[in-house]
């Protein structure tokens, strides 16, 4: 049974993979025997989180591009290119702005969807052509549970959410008959950098434990187990699915 969560010999890339959510997926997925490429905007963090695995003797390569650039298709491609196979393709960077209706610009608007939605569907899309190239893999998109529900305050971030959910469903339609799937992690409230700011607001703080059956926020780790066995032979029939990992808050009246 424990083969079936293995990621031995699989190459997986992360992006933005050098911190929060991303940094915990590409640890635990070295952990689980992948090499994982790591991808963020700043080269020197990247290559510390590269070294911080490889000192633990964990496969672990560099892939430093900011996920918008015309040219970060081509990164993805190189990658794949360069190690020979891409078998996981975890599409996490991602941005907020918090701000009222009337506060959002155009130009918030633009960055949110040009990072947390067209750059998922280039990227994604180079990264099907060398899966599909091989026969297999597959693609882990970072939803959230806004892309189901909302709240005030991220309209651009709760439109980019719901996007990666059906783009999700429509890679996997498309990509399913050359073996290729495509998932979609739905996280709650995870403490992690994105969201210090939120949770450091006691009223806040005390509406996320209240509204979620756990009681607590969600650990990083808990959403790198899920993108685990997503990308594992476990999960092989598993496609075009939206898993949420949010501690029973969206079934909770």
């Amino acid at each position: 049974m424990a083969d079936l969560f293995s990621l031995d010999g699989k190459v997986a890339m992360i992006t933005g993979g050098s911190r929060g959510l991303g940094w915990a997926m590409a640890r635990a997925m070295a952990e689980a025997g992948a090499h994982v490429v790591i991808n963020g905007r700043d080269g020197a963090t990247v290559d510390a989180r590269v070294a911080e695995l490889a000192g633990d003797g964990l496969a672990a390569s560099a892939a430093p591009f900011d996920v918008t650039d015309a040219n970060a298709p081509g990164e993805v491609a190189g990658v794949a290119a360069r190690l020979g196979r891409l078998d996981v393709f975890v599409a996490n960077a991602g941005i907020v702005h918090r701000g009222a209706l009337d506060d959002v610009t155009i130009d918030d608007w633009r960055r949110i969807i040009d990072t947390n939605l067209t750059a998922c569907f280039t990227l994604a899309h180079a990264a099907s052509r060398a899966m599909v190239k091989q026969g297999s893999g597959t693609i882990i998109m970072m939803g959230s549970i806004m892309g189901g529900i909302a709240r005030t305050g991220v309209p651009a971030y709760v439109a980019s959410k719901g996007g990666i959910a059906a783009l999700t469903r429509a890679l996997a339609v498309e990509l399913g008959p050359a073996g290729v799937t495509c998932n979609a992690i739905a996280p709650g409230y995870i403490s992690t950098d994105m969201t210090a700011d939120a949770e450091a607001v006691p009223a806040f703080d005390a509406l996320i434990k209240q509204r979620t059956p756990l009681g607590r926020w969600g650990r990083a780790e808990e959403i790198a187990s899920v993108a685990v066995f997503l990308a594992s032979p476990a999960a092989s029939y598993v496609n075009g699915h939206v898993l949420t990992a949010d501690g029973g808050l969206t079934v909770a009246l």
